[in-house]
């Protein structure tokens, strides 16, 4: 303490007796463990598709020690959409080398697009080469319920196992929900659907005993699935009908497109026969010359990375492409009057999702192909009923009519405000950065309510948002945090942004698409802004969005909950961790780090003077 008194300065300290020993007694006690300590936490996952695969290795590297984690996978095998989808012609419509972990690239790839079935490898090996089978991912079990227990700080779990039909009890500390939006299949609501006769497959659930050479099938849907199947079973049916409820945008070829724009240089080195398969040559040299594959990668994904602006409603790109893409349908269709008419849209470009097709229109235009541009109003045992009262008999009905997109969860998810199923049944789906949702504490979902889902590759947003995820675990698991969960002003001010934003986009436009939450036509599948958008906004952790609740000293009569508790005994891991380096901070990446930021401050104070 010091008094002033004109130019002399009394320091009174010294003259101020303090006694520690007579100040008021306080339940809080010092942790007893040096800065850094990780407490044991369990950590539950949903799903063992691309997400959840990386969640595994995310969390191995990022938590390091002191965890537990299981993955529930009601499949039989692993890899979520591709284990889930085998029909004819299926496959990725993002480009391989981009369709793939940053950190385990593969070189051997067979096609520009991947077949369904190479990538359902791929990730196959990867959990047989990460040790992720047997030691983490329990297949054939199901998660029925989730009920938050805020006295335990956890997530009490109601699991089946599929193979044996035991239901049992487990427990998180933390729930990640990684079992995707494209996977909870439906069926068309069509009166008489279930009386029909002859085959009925839907294309989420092909079976493989399904035979359709030489029958008269029925394709209902036109979206991501059925403009695949269509030209792929085409070649051995009789007849094909193919029922269009809504126009659809059909891309060109994207190795076309690709090889008119900034790519052009890169793309016209790439050796592919007229399927789009890679050489044996190519192969070889991806698999050769590193700094050939990597530039390859890196250009294409720059390429993709760039249609944000085709989005922009009414913008210069968007008129330009939309004014491409219509003339591509329309050669593609032969300028058919009828077809041109019940396939090209008079929508905004992007308001449903973008699909590049190969042959899709071209085999629309053949003598046995018969498009149905009206409703149906009901299914007969042997065939079709129109809404025009035509019947149209067929030997085979396939369903690509999709999934259940509303986001609500397939289980009883109950935290803090009530069961999520009903609350966004009720009102708007809606998420803080996609990834976690007021009310429920420890709760982080892989694509949830306005994630990027439709900007391009799921695995690289996988790794990001894991990352994200795991930064807050080990921060909970640090620092003393027993929960946490957004703020529900905090997701009010995000939600308000998204829907304040999103007219501006084509997104928004008038048209029938999964990405708006029905009835209201509010836009609540896609990111407000671009891929590269989202991965810098999660650069970040705003922990101002949050609340906590800190765990308890445990010591007293009276436990306290003290925020800095996790402070501990005065040491650091950093400095006790006999495998660490003591001086990372002298490290050459961060001096150079800090260097080339000190020069870009001077450079600035320079400019501003």
């Amino acid at each position: 303490m010091a008094s002033i008194d004109g130019n002399n300065v009394t320091n009174t300290a010294s003259n101020t007796n303090v006694n520690n020993d007579h100040m008021p007694a306080s339940a809080y006690t010092v942790k007893e463990a040096p800065l850094g300590t990780a407490r044991h936490v369990r950590i539950v996952g949903i799903g063992a598709g691309a997400s959840g695969i990386n969640m595994v290795r995310t969390l191995r590297l990022q938590l390091r020690d002191n965890f537990e984690h299981v993955v529930y996978e009601k499949n039989s095998g692993v890899g979520g959409t591709w284990h889930e989808n085998r029909y004819p012609g299926c496959r990725c419509d993002i480009p391989s080398h981009n369709y793939q972990f940053s950190w385990r690239p593969n070189h051997t790839w067979s096609n520009f697009f991947s077949p369904a079935e190479e990538i359902n490898a791929y990730l196959g090996r990867i959990c047989d080469d990460e040790n992720m089978r047997d030691s983490v991912i329990k297949t054939e079990h199901e998660v029925l319920g989730a009920h938050w227990d805020e006295a335990q700080g956890c997530w009490l779990l109601s699991v089946a196992n599929l193979r044996t039909g035991e239901q049992f009890s487990d427990y998180a500390n933390f729930l990640i929900d990684a079992s995707g939006i494209l996977n909870n299949w439906k069926w068309p609501d069509l009166p008489g659907l279930h009386g029909f006769k002859g085959d009925l497959v839907h294309s989420a659930r092909w079976s493989s005993d399904f035979d359709y050479k030489d029958k008269t099938v029925a394709v209902i849907g036109n979206g991501s699935s059925g403009v695949q199947i269509v030209p792929a079973i085409y070649p051995q049916v009789k007849k094909l009908v193919h029922v269009v409820r809504t126009p659809t945008w059909i891309l060109p070829p994207r190795v076309q497109i690709f090889a008119m724009g900034p790519a052009a240089e890169m793309i016209n080195n790439i050796e592919l026969d007229d399927d789009e398969n890679f050489t044996p040559e190519q192969v070889a040299r991806f698999q050769s010359d590193p700094a050939f594959y990597r530039s390859f990668v890196k250009t294409i994904e720059k390429e993709t990375n760039s249609n944000f602006p085709i989005m922009i409603k009414n913008s210069q790109e968007q008129a330009i492409a939309s004014g491409q893409v219509r003339q591509y349908m329309s050669a593609m269709l032969d300028a058919d009057e009828r077809l041109c008419k019940a396939l090209i849209p008079d929508y905004a470009l992007g308001c449903r999702r973008m699909t590049p097709a190969p042959m899709y229109l071209q085999t629309l235009t053949q003598p046995n192909v018969q498009v149905v541009a009206e409703g149906i109003r009901c299914i007969l045992p042997h065939g079709l009923e129109l809404a025009s009262g035509e019947v149209v008999e067929v030997d085979a009905i396939v369903c690509a009519t999709g999934f259940d997109v509303s986001f609500c969860p397939r289980f009883p998810l109950v935290g803090r405000n009530g069961n999520l199923q009903h609350l966004w049944r009720d009102k708007l789906p809606q998420a803080y950065m996609s990834c976690a949702v007021p009310g429920l504490p420890n709760y982080f979902t892989f694509l949830g309510p306005n994630a990027p889902i439709g900007h391009g590759s799921v695995f690289t947003l996988a790794e990001h948002i894991a990352t994200y995820i795991a930064g807050i675990i080990r921060k909970c698991q640090t620092e003393g945090i027993k929960a946490i969960v957004p703020s529900q002003a905090a997701v009010d001010d995000y939600s308000e942004h998204i829907s304040t934003f999103m007219p501006r986009t084509a997104w928004a436009s008038s048209c029938s698409s999964w990405y708006k939450s029905s009835g209201n036509g509010i836009v609540t599948a896609l990111h407000p802004g671009s891929r590269i958008h989202f991965f810098h906004m999660l650069e970040t952790f705003r922990g101002e969005d949050f609340e906590y609740v800190y765990e308890a000293d445990g010591s007293g009569a009276v436990s306290r909950r003290n925020r800095f508790h996790y402070l501990g005994n005065g040491f650091s891991t950093k400095e006790l961790d006999p495998d660490g380096d003591p001086t990372w901070y002298l490290d050459n990446a961060a001096l150079a780090a800090s260097t080339a930021d000190s020069r870009k401050a001077t450079t600035r104070i320079k400019a501003q003077l």
